[in-house]
């Protein structure tokens, strides 16, 4: 009997290993998108900027 609970237990702990990693790589994309965008805007600012000073 201790064998099958260890079994399952070990097979859930995969499985909340696995969720959390999914769950760390869509925060790490979304993150990662949201500085894109604003590395852009901070870009268009700065062409901006430059073109009403020349």
């Amino acid at each position: 009997m201790y064998m099958l609970e260890h079994e399952m237990a070990s097979s859930r702990m995969n499985e909340l290993r696995a969720e959390a990693m999914a769950a760390s790589r869509a925060r790490r994309l979304y993150v990662a998108r949201r500085a894109a965008r604003r590395a852009e805007r901070a870009v268009r600012r700065a062409a901006r900027a430059s073109a009403s000073v020349y």
